[in-house]
């Protein structure tokens, strides 16, 4: 039987179990999951927050994080501005990034979600509004839900991974992991 285990992970934890080769140590997994043989099924950057999932089966790993499977990954995202139509129907189609076109996400303005503090705060801008979009996509480049905000002319301020599937980091607090079922 395969182990998986869903992670709430917080801004500024690395996506791994070592710091290898940093001057500083900076937190990683190690600093909140103690259980030997699980290992990323995908990353999540340093700078985001929200669910990983980890296993200690190679095939369901791939299954997660293998682009060419299409697992659905969905962010909640606060940007700079408030996108118009255009903006959102740009995201929808797919966004041309150095690296080509993304797949077309699915893309939605969302409620400030009630989400845990962030630790740092977001910078703020007074003359700047922001708002949150909800934002699925199906592959898994580096940075690309930032890049694709940034693309339309709305910069990422805070990324929150909601769901990968059908698992969810609801009702999972910060910093705290379980067990899941594949």
């Amino acid at each position: 039987m395969s182990e998986l285990i869903l992670f709430n992970k917080p801004f500024g934890v690395l996506p791994q179990f070592t710091d290898r080769g940093s001057p500083t140590e900076r937190p990683t997994l190690s600093n909140f999951i103690d259980l030997p043989g699980v290992y990323p099924a995908g990353r999540l950057d340093r700078d985001s927050e929200g669910l990983m999932l980890l296993t200690d089966d190679g095939k369901l790993q791939a299954r997660i994080a293998d682009p060419k499977y299409k697992m659905p990954k969905s962010y909640l995202v606060q940007v700079e501005g408030n996108p118009e139509a255009a903006a959102l129907d740009s995201l929808r189609q797919g966004v041309q990034l150095k690296d080509g076109l993304t797949r077309p996400a699915d893309v939605e303005p969302v409620e400030d979600p009630d989400l845990w503090p962030r630790d740092p705060p977001i910078r703020v801008r007074k003359n700047i509004p922001d708002c949150w979009l909800k934002l699925t996509i199906t592959e898994g480049r580096n940075r690309q839900v930032r890049r694709m905000t940034a693309a339309v002319g709305h910069p990422t301020l805070r990324l929150v991974r909601w769901s990968i599937g059908d698992w969810t980091v609801e009702d999972l607090p910060l910093g705290e992991w379980r067990k899941g079922e594949e």
